[in-house]
């Protein structure tokens, strides 16, 4: 396993914080810089630890907890009629961030998301995905947390 020596954008970048669309004790959930489909919704551990193991089981319910909410309102925002929920771990499995992060992807028929459902054709940055401008993320993160119930 390798180590990772700079610290972790999750819990330093005051944009990424900024985008936070709701917080429980043990986890937040906020927009992804590089979305798959509009609403595209990674959900952390408000703790740094890299992969699912590191987790306790509180901080695995409070993740679900939120991902509960999350499907909820991006129906409600998005007309979302399906989800990709996965998780990325390890470098060799596409994970470029060192903090575990569940991406909630809305799906809808039609939609021009990745249609592979092959894990790597799926979740690794393609050319096509360009980041979004923060301030639309923000936009984003409005919407969603507009739809939380």
């Amino acid at each position: 396993m390798e180590t990772n020596t700079k610290p972790c954008v999750y819990c330093t970048l005051p944009e990424i914080k900024n985008r936070e669309i709701i917080k429980n004790d043990l986890a937040w959930a906020f927009p992804t810089n590089i979305p798959i489909t509009p609403g595209h919704t990674l959900i952390s551990p408000i703790r740094c630890v890299k992969c699912l193991a590191e987790l306790t089981t509180h901080e695995r319910l409070a993740i679900l907890n939120l991902a509960d909410k999350i499907i909820d309102s991006l129906k409600i925002t998005y007309g979302a009629e399906g989800f990709n929920c996965v998780w990325n771990q390890e470098k060799l499995a596409g994970q470029s961030v060192p903090h575990f992060h569940l991406h909630i992807i809305p799906r809808k028929d039609g939609d021009s998301g990745l249609l592979g459902y092959d894990p790597r054709s799926m979740l690794y940055r393609t050319g096509d995905r360009e980041p979004t401008e923060e301030s639309e993320l923000l936009k984003i993160r409005d919407l969603i947390k507009g739809n939380l119930r």
